[in-house]
């Protein structure tokens, strides 16, 4: 009997820490957030490496913040709603001779208004450093928060599910003529991760011992699938660093090209995992000395993937502008997440078998006057997620993403950016099995709103 405990609990690890690291943004696809400019957001993304006027450059491409000319700071933040409903069903102990269909409800709406903050600094240099500017960002690239209501139908899939990335980006960059500079950053990022499901330990048990549910009777036995749902706990946090690159050409007045590249960045996770177990469950687990679903430490590689970005920027006359973005999203570094114990020992896997997206975005400003501007865009993203291995911490699909902006100039110092952007959801499917032995089928509708405002300051 050991061994079937040891890999029921090992497994729950393993969703743990795999759901937490697979979990879905509503701003983009996989868990990626591009919010971290409301300039950028208005033209539905478009133009980020090549941005006039913008701090934010500091992350998106460095190189391009030759194209501010005096100290610039910028605060923004974008509230992200997430709108999502399911509809479906399933069966719990699938496969054996007490299966039953799933109880519970369609879960509620388990999105929640998450603000994403950014704040940013761009300093150009005098004298015998005019050709060199310095900048910093903080910023939060990857995370979001999800929450089902208790006792849906999926709660051995998911309950609640948190992440969260914070990003220091510390970028410079050199004008090596009039017409082309280079940047490079340093990025430290923070990465803390929490989620939550529910545990069928009365399933659990039936495998273990199938007397414990089918005497005198299954309906009338102590045990059985859905009868002892206790919940599973994983945190984890940790550090790590990356780096980023990129260049800015202008051929001509009108015309500006740029790239960038960020590196991917390692993270080993390292926390606990916490079982909580009804009352008959730890009476029976203590008197057969069985420890598997106690609280212990548990831990993960996660791998936040590298990024190439390449902007174009036209301006047709002193007025109008449009932008253009391709981005890549190099998603294949995200297989399979590989649970260990703390003394490095492989215990677990889950697969996901991720594949690389691309994002295009077409964008374009038009200033009424000296005070204001008003932008407008459109995009298409692409999902790395697959019909065969999605589950519902990442109910995900391809999107296009709908974007309107403003600034108001208040002054030759301060100016005010607000935008909002509609993100359509293609409707994904979910065919999954719990690490509960449970089957969930069924379907996602979803959509989000993006609203957001910044302020920026030049000295």
């Amino acid at each position: 009997m050991q061994p079937s405990h040891r890999y029921i609990r090992l497994t729950a690890i393993a969703l743990g820490v795999a759901g937490v690291i697979s979990f879905g943004s509503a701003s983009a696809t996989g868990f990626q957030i591009r919010e971290n400019s409301v300039k950028n957001q208005g033209r539905a993304f478009a133009g980020s490496a090549v941005a006039e006027k913008d701090a934010s450059v500091v992350s998106n491409n460095p190189a391009a913040m030759v194209n501010i000319d005096t100290t610039t700071i910028r605060a923004d933040v974008t509230a992200i709603d997430l709108t999502a409903k399911f509809s479906g069903g399933g069966t719990a102990a699938a496969g054996s001779p007490l299966a039953r269909p799933l109880t519970g409800g369609n879960g509620g709406d388990p999105g929640d208004i998450t603000a994403v903050p950014a704040m940013s600094i761009v300093v150009p240099l005098s004298g015998s450093f005019e050709k060199l500017t310095l900048g910093a960002q903080l910023s939060a690239p990857f995370g979001l928060k999800t929450e089902y209501e208790n006792g849906w139908v999926g709660r051995y899939n998911a309950l609640e599910s948190e992440v969260k990335t914070i990003d220091l980006t510390l970028s410079a960059a050199v004008k090596l003529t009039d017409r082309f500079s280079v940047g490079a950053g340093f990025i430290y990022e923070r990465a803390e991760a929490t989620l939550t499901n529910a545990v069928d330990f009365g399933s659990a048990i039936c495998r273990v011992s199938p007397a414990a549910c089918l005497t005198p009777n299954p309906v009338a036995a102590p045990f059985g699938p859905q009868k002892n749902d206790g919940t599973v706990k994983v945190k984890g946090d940790d550090n790590g660093i990356g780096w980023i690159l990129g260049f800015q050409w202008k051929p001509t007045d009108r015309l500006s090209i740029g790239y960038s590249h960020r590196s991917e960045i390692d993270h080993d996770l390292e926390g606990t995992v916490t079982f909580t177990k009804p009352g008959n469950v730890s009476a029976l687990l203590g008197a057969a000395r069985i420890t598997q679903y106690d609280t212990g430490p548990g831990g993960a590689k996660l791998t936040t993937p590298s990024t190439d970005t390449l902007s174009v920027s036209y301006a047709f006359t002193e007025q109008f502008r449009m932008m253009f973005d391709a981005q890549k999203t190099d998603w294949h570094s995200l297989q399979a997440v590989n649970i260990v114990r703390a003394n490095g020992t492989p215990v677990a896997q889950e697969s996901f078998q991720w594949e690389d997206t691309m994002m295009y975005a077409l964008g374009a400003e038009y200033d009424l006057n000296d005070r204001f501007t008003l932008r407008g865009g459109v995009a298409k993203d692409e999902t790395p997620t697959n019909d065969t291995h999605r589950t519902p911490r990442l109910p995900d699909n391809d999107r296009t993403l709908y974007s309107v902006g403003l600034t108001w100039n208040a002054n030759e110092h301060i100016s005010v950016d607000a935008a909002y952007t509609r993100i359509q959801i293609d409707s994904p499917d979910v065919n999954v099995v719990s690490t509960s032995g449970s089957t969930l089928v069924g379907k996602f509708k979803g959509h989000a709103d993006l609203f957001g405002i910044a302020a920026q300051y030049k000295f």
